[in-house]
């Protein structure tokens, strides 16, 4: 498919409009269900819905399937479809180069793996019309559980594992505003106003993940860009997506790996003039979990302490990273000087 330009502004008109945005590499099925989820979801009334699919670098028959469901879709009386190719990997990119070409009044994120309540579209307009101080909307991310899973992952006592190997964000049923100090959601179940994503700017390209890796912050760093700029962020609990529970992340290395990789990435959105040293304690952390990881008796405890001990490495990895930037940072502007 030949990449179109940005679409101009069009005239507003007395149809609010919003755009689903979805950016997928590689999950053609998966992608599908997502869609199909769209679809069966309550269509909000006064309100005209589309989807927008970024194919990023993608391999499979993802640039095929999007080209039949747009040829089928009026006929059935689907949502609107329109996609683009970005070939340069990486979600951040995929993401970049689809924003510029939403002229709707709200743009709403959802990851090619999660499908959306019944509730969901209707969620966002409701939340759109009452709270129109509000810039940025988030809800909630819940595991698609169907009880196949082993019973740790629902295991809420001393040596539950977090971060689940399932992406999870649920701030409770009441609908309240968030600030950096309370929760930052991802961008797996956000909506924005149009206008805002300009104002943010583009997503961390060194931030993104990259194919299906596990780094990955670059969501973070755009919702926390947004509120520093001003923007005011509202939790919107009956707006669910249900993310997709693959059973190969059910394993220990998986949920070591995540644990290293998430913390690093999570480390690294801190200011660039906090990352200086590795901080001492961290140092005594590495090493308590990993003589309790090898000294554990029990299944639950040793895997308890065996995730813990990945993430304070991640931790430890983040901070280095992140002074390295600041060397650089600092070596670029003493060579301007």
């Amino acid at each position: 498919m030949q990449l179109t330009p940005p679409k101009p502004r069009a005239a507003r008109s007395s149809i609010v409009r919003l755009t689903v945005l979805i950016c997928t590499h590689d999950r053609a099925d998966l992608l599908a269900k997502a869609i199909a989820s769209l679809n069966a979801a309550m269509r909000p009334p006064g309100w005209a819905v589309d989807i927008l699919v970024a194919a990023n670098a993608c391999r499979d028959d993802t640039h095929a399937v999007m080209d039949g469901y747009r040829q089928q879709a009026a006929g059935r009386g689907d949502l609107p479809l329109d996609w683009l190719a970005e070939p340069v990997p990486g979600k951040s990119n995929a993401l970049n180069s689809a924003l510029p070409r939403i002229d709707s009044d709200i743009v709403a994120f959802v990851d090619d793996d999660h499908r959306v309540d019944a509730d969901y579209l209707q969620a966002i307009c409701r939340a759109a019309e009452a709270h129109p101080e509000a810039d940025l909307f988030c809800g909630r991310i819940l595991p698609d559980w169907d009880g196949s899973e082993p019973a740790w992952v629902h295991d809420p006592g001393p040596y539950r594992i977090y971060p689940l190997p399932v992406p999870r964000f649920d701030q409770g049923s009441a609908a309240r505003e968030l600030t950096p100090e309370v929760a930052v959601p991802g961008g797996g179940n956000l909506f924005v106003r149009t206008g805002w994503s300009a104002k943010i700017g583009p997503f961390a390209t060194d931030r993104g993940p990259n194919g299906h890796d596990l780094g990955g912050a670059e969501d973070l760093d755009w919702v926390l860009r947004a509120l520093r700029l001003g923007a005011r962020l509202r939790y919107v609990p009956d707006m669910v997506q249900y993310h997709y529970v693959d059973a190969s992340r059910l394993t220990l290395g998986y949920l070591m790996k995540k644990a290293y990789k998430r913390t690093a990435s999570t480390v690294r959105l801190g200011p660039q003039d906090a990352g200086s040293h590795v901080p001492r304690y961290l140092y005594r952390k590495i090493a308590e979990y990993g003589i309790k990881a090898c000294t554990a008796i029990g299944t639950s405890r040793r895997r308890f302490y065996l995730v813990r001990t990945a993430a304070a490495l991640g931790e430890f990895a983040g901070h280095r990273q992140q002074y390295r930037r600041c060397a650089a940072a600092s070596a670029v502007t003493n060579s301007s000087n």
